[in-house]
């Protein structure tokens, strides 16, 4: 599970600068134009498959709110779905750190008293300060180091890799698992990398009264069918009927 995990949240770090390419360009409604990742988020606002991910949303939010400019300044008008992906991935990643630290990491060292012989007192002084550069500790106050340094730092971690605190308890491995699943599937499904297959609301039937079940991503153009009577959509219309 950890080298999957690991795996995952590396490829969140290197997706992540392509999210920001797509976050200057907005999404328009215009039916399967838009891919599958927009047609479907044109028709459906609330998607089941996030419930347990929004859970923790509440409480990642308070990463957002200590650097407002986390994102950076970016050009309006932007896409609000992929803004969306980036806070809400950016702040759960930010948020399980800070939790993750908080329980785990080890207090920094402190100086050498004054009082301390003068080569104790450097070696030491040393050790402290190298003990505060060490790319391994989260800091949890200052600057927020944003998604993909996060990303990466629960990768080190899900990887057992050397760190300022203690070994992760396996509560902690399937916590971080779980939001670096859910968060690859987030920035996939948001760049249309992901394969998805899906059914309509209800409100959303075919002429025919039958359930229309859309499918397309990962490259492969969407395409919708009807479950009752077969008819087939493309981009291109009405494929058959």
């Amino acid at each position: 599970m950890t080298t999957t995990t690991a795996t995952q949240l590396q490829t969140v770090a290197r997706l992540w600068p392509d999210l920001h390419d797509a976050l200057g360009t907005p999404t328009t409604v215009a039916g399967f134009g838009l891919g599958l990742r927009g047609y479907l988020a044109a028709i459906e606002q609330y998607d089941a498959e996030q419930v347990e991910f929004d859970r923790w949303q509440a409480a990642a939010m308070r990463a957002l709110e200590r650097s407002p400019q986390q994102l950076g300044a970016r050009p309006i008008p932007i896409s609000l779905r992929v803004h969306d992906t980036m806070r809400t991935v950016e702040a759960a990643l930010a948020e399980t750190c800070d939790q993750i630290a908080a329980a785990s990491q080890r207090e920094l060292m402190r100086p050498a008293p004054a009082s301390w012989p003068t080569g104790d007192r450097i070696r030491r002084n040393q050790l402290a300060a190298a003990d505060a550069r060490d790319p391994q500790r989260w800091q949890l106050t200052g600057t927020r180091p944003g998604a993909v340094r996060a990303a990466l730092w629960l990768s080190a971690r899900a990887e057992g890799r050397r760190w300022p605190g203690r070994p992760l308890d396996d509560a902690q491995q399937q916590h971080i698992a779980r939001v670096a699943t859910e968060a690859l599937r987030r920035v996939e499904t948001t760049l249309d990398l992901a394969e998805q297959r899906r059914e309509l609301a209800a409100e959303h039937p075919c002429q025919c009264g039958g359930t229309i079940e859309v499918y397309g991503g990962a490259g492969a153009r969407p395409v919708a069918r009807c479950k009752g009577c077969g008819a087939i959509w493309s981009e291109a219309g009405v494929v058959a009927a």
